[in-house]
């Protein structure tokens, strides 16, 4: 069983930043590709980012593009979620995922949250106007 647990969230003005971690204890995150989703009161849960097992490859939901960067970092057994410009709209609860699918697995369906079976517990990320 893997457990994340996200840091780093809080209230923020626009146009602000932010940044996410991700830790795991008790297994290396190493053999995972990470995703990142965030979930507003009464809304679905939305696809942020991802990254592969190595790091090499990432994709990101056209709402973040070009804002938001994630990377991992296999030392220190913790994946990131650096954001910035942020928008009132980017105001949700942002949780990692974990999958032991391949990134071409993962990629190819898009990145559903039903595919990655490791959550964290999610932290609030509050950008006011």
């Amino acid at each position: 069983q893997v457990q994340l647990v996200e840091s780093g969230g809080g209230k923020v003005q626009a146009g602000g930043s932010l940044g996410l971690s991700c830790a795991a204890s008790g297994h290396t995150l190493g053999p995972y590709t990470m995703g990142w989703f965030r979930q507003a009161p009464g809304k679905v849960r939305q696809f942020v980012t991802a990254i592969s097992k190595s790091g090499d490859s990432t994709y990101y939901a056209d709402s973040v593009k070009g804002r938001f960067t994630v990377s991992r970092d296999a030392g220190k057994n913790t994946v990131y979620l650096q954001m910035d410009s942020l928008k009132p709209e980017d105001t949700a609860a942002y949780h990692c995922a974990a999958t032991a699918s391949s990134w071409g697995v993962v990629d190819r369906v898009g990145h559903r949250p039903h595919d990655y079976e490791y959550w964290g517990q999610g932290t609030q990320v509050t950008v006011s106007s």
